[in-house]
């Protein structure tokens, strides 16, 4: 049976001061009247419904999320005893799903994506479980970049076709600098690794036993602990001799059996202001705003009251000022990337 891991970790770091450990970035509405884990779960049905849905967090956030999608029940969250990045947190689900359906096949998602066109998107996907059930391949969704953009991963591939919408995987690459970005996108055989995976849970565990084998024992300890009547306290010790590693460097970059299919669909990571500021809509002088804002002589800047309280912006450009009763960003668009720091420094502060 085909199930769906949506990955819901996170620490609110960088849309503070909206987002914030408590309440990150998934749970908030940045575009639509649903927040993201509820358009996460909404587009995935009725490919995958909501009791074949799981959702892998840490225990502190699952009762938001329990609120947010009512359709999943208590035991739809695998819960980390801690965050270890994404290569634990899937190993963890494979562990759990395999204890519930030994042919388990798993699409990985982030909890966090914009996803245009729904139709598109379970197009894809349906292509990619459809090999994974013919091959045992593991695989990826590749985006088709429209920029040089330095925040992403990129996927080398070939470019004719292995099976019908499949591509055999070259090579992984880190995220690159502008100049190395441009020459991929020349070629044409690079696209965005968009973080959204598929494979059998037996696959995946094979591939952490060959690739990361540290990681491989301390997942069986965790298997074995699941069988007993007491297993929180192993399971926990277990989880605390992980290193984090993330699936990407772990296995994808290592493997020999990485296949990608390229999306179908419209896609962004939704990873800083700046995405949302390029998403939304904006007035005759390139700004948004939100709130009760005052803008004057201000072009290009994204402008957001989260409070009652008036906010007034005067001859400026190409800045995000966000306003919330957690506090006040105000960044040069050019320097969202330390915004994450930033938040860092007031979590510090507070404690």
């Amino acid at each position: 049976m085909v199930y769906a891991v949506i990955m819901a970790g996170g620490k609110g770091t960088r849309f503070w001061p909206v987002s914030t450990p408590e309440r990150p970035k998934q749970l908030l509405r940045l575009f639509d009247e649903r927040t993201m884990i509820e358009q996460t779960v909404h587009r995935l049905e009725p490919f995958i419904p909501a009791d074949q849905q799981f959702i892998v967090t840490i225990e502190e956030q699952i009762e938001e999320f329990a609120r947010q999608v009512p359709d999943l029940d208590r035991n739809s969250f695998i819960t980390e005893p801690f965050a270890r990045n994404t290569g634990p947190a899937i190993g963890l689900s494979a562990v759990h799903l395999l204890k519930k359906d030994p042919d388990a096949i798993m699409v990985v998602l982030p909890a966090d994506h914009r996803i245009e066109d729904k139709e598109a998107f379970q197009a894809t996907l349906r292509t990619a479980v459809g090999f994974v059930e013919e091959s045992d391949g593991i695989v990826t969704i590749g985006i088709r970049p429209t920029r040089p953009e330095t925040g992403y991963g990129y996927i080398q591939y070939e470019r004719d076709d292995f099976r019908p919408g499949v591509h055999r995987v070259v090579t992984f690459a880190e995220k690159p600098n502008r100049e190395t970005a441009i020459r991929f996108i020349e070629t044409g055989e690079f696209l965005w690794n968009s973080g959204m995976f598929i494979w059998s849970a037996q696959r995946i565990l094979s591939e952490i036993e060959e690739h990361t084998p540290e990681l491989y024992a301390a997942l069986m300890e965790i298997s074995d602990a699941l069988d007993t009547d007491a297993p929180k306290e192993r399971v926990v010790r277990a989880y605390q001799s992980i290193k984090p590693i993330s699936i990407d460097y772990g296995v994808m970059e290592k493997t020999r059996n990485a296949y990608v299919v390229p999306a179908g669909f419209g896609w962004s990571d939704i990873g800083s202001w700046e995405e949302v500021y390029q998403m939304d809509t904006k007035d005759t002088s390139g700004n948004v705003r939100q709130g009760p804002v005052v803008i004057l002589d201000t072009q290009n800047s994204y402008v957001v009251s989260r409070t009652e309280l008036p906010l007034a912006v005067i001859g400026m450009k190409n800045v995000v000022v966000v306003h919330t009763e957690e506090g006040t960003l105000v960044c040069p668009r050019d320097r969202l990337q330390d915004v994450r720091e930033a938040a860092e420094l007031v979590q510090k502060r507070k404690h």
